[in-house]
């Protein structure tokens, strides 16, 4: 099939062939028809699928005979809600490749931004909006933003939107909308709070599923490291003057688990840049540039951080942490094999990490290749690390004041 074949026109397919596309994913080929015909999708597709120009070109297609400002401005007509900046401003990227050929004006709006510019662009009017909710609700709540001629309403990576605690915003946000609309769900996993969300807001949608989520990337081998927690820094550094080469991308739980590990890579001089929810928006960005554009090849993320980023040519994945989530580990290893390309990915677990392991292989349906040839084995006998707490009660007796605070005082008489 062809993207002609989708019945899409000709300023579209003309952006389309720039682009360098030739025929429609799975996910387009399923999804365009039935936004075209104006129907409810719920569609289940992981990144890398092609979902975003899924719904960008149907979109652009029918805002097409009114993308002519009327006398009063331009009326926001489609709104797509992203959970983190990074995807919203990449969907907006794929809008304004599409659009090029068209007079249709789409904008992005996210927190952890200087709000003026913003603003600006949204009293110029816009067509199309790609904001995340906090900073769409913000604006709503301050007149500048008006959502009553939404025509389509986009709620892309749901399942990452409910886990990041915006289920009350989304709904909010949906209400804000007028009631004759058509809601497009995208989502790459589909645990039941997404379901229960659909159910609220959808009218008879139409199911798209692509990929099941529990099949793991075929082009890449996996391996599996069982290493005591303390040692697994040392088992990074000798697998990456070693074994593993090229563009990496490392997946830590926590925040303060990037940074460190950041340091450590740093001063053993690998040239490394991190990526998580508390750096401010600038400096996330050009992390991702520097490690896009070669400055660096090792970059260090949390999950929510590296959902749904586009990383071409990338050689390998570490899971310096197992996820806890057995869907996650599928997210992060995908990442890696994309395009026909191979790739390898590592996993490193502790003692305490070994059923996660286990409800991991239970939804790939695999068994996850063990590598014993290593310095730093994990001794099978090896009890989870539990961090108990020196402290013990405070030495001052209650009510008593302590000898320093009564020197200080000084009498009054």
């Amino acid at each position: 099939m062809s993207f002609k074949d989708l019945q899409l026109n000709k300023p579209l397919l003309r952006a389309v062939a720039e682009a360098g596309y030739d025929n429609p994913t799975l996910v387009q080929e399923q999804t365009i028809p039935l936004v075209l015909e104006g129907k409810d999708v719920i569609a289940s597709a992981q990144t890398g699928t092609g979902k975003t120009a899924a719904f960008a070109l149907p979109i652009l297609q029918l805002l097409f005979d009114k993308q002519d400002a009327p006398k009063k401005g331009k009326k926001i007509k489609a709104l797509i809600v992203s959970p983190t900046r990074e995807l919203a401003i990449q969907i907006e990227d794929n809008f304004k490749t599409y659009s090029k050929h068209t007079n249709l004006r789409t904008t992005v709006i996210f927190g952890g931004a200087s709000i003026e510019p913003q603003i600006d662009v949204l009293k110029k009017g816009v067509d199309i909006l790609i904001a995340t909710p906090g900073r769409l609700l913000d604006l709503h709540k301050q007149d500048l933003i008006n959502l009553d001629y939404v025509k389509t309403l986009v709620l892309d990576e749901a399942d990452l939107m409910l886990d990041m605690g915006f289920i009350d915003d989304v709904k909010k946000i949906e209400r804000l909308c007028p009631q004759e609309k058509q809601i497009l769900l995208f989502s790459a996993t589909m645990p039941y709070k997404v379901e229960q969300l659909a159910n609220t807001i959808l009218k008879t949608p139409e199911r798209v599923e692509v990929t099941p989520t529990s099949s793991a990337a075929k082009n890449v081998s996996q391996v599996l490291y069982y290493v005591s927690k303390l040692n697994k820094i040392e088992l990074c550094l000798h697998l990456l003057r070693n074994t593993i080469k090229g563009n990496i991308l490392i997946f830590r739980r926590t925040k303060f688990g990037v940074d460190k590990l950041e340091q450590t890579l740093i001063k053993n001089g690998y040239k490394v840049e991190s990526f998580h929810g508390d750096k401010p928006q600038s400096l996330r960005q050009e992390a991702l540039n520097k490690f896009k554009n070669g400055y660096v090849n090792i970059l260090i993320a949390t999950d929510v951080a590296a959902r749904g980023i586009d990383i071409n040519e990338l050689d390998a994945v570490i899971n310096f942490d197992m996820p806890n989530v057995p869907e996650t580990y599928v997210h992060r290893i995908g990442r890696t094999g994309r395009a026909g390309n191979f790739g390898n990915s590592y996993s490193f677990c502790s003692a305490d990490e070994k059923a996660y392991v286990k409800t991991i292989q239970q939804l790939i349906n695999i068994q996850i290749p063990i590598e014993e040839e290593h310095p730093y084995p994990l001794d099978p006998k090896a009890k989870p690390i539990i961090h108990k707490s020196k402290k013990t009660g405070s030495k001052h007796k209650k009510g008593r004041k302590s000898e320093a605070s009564k020197k200080k005082k000084k009498r009054w008489y």
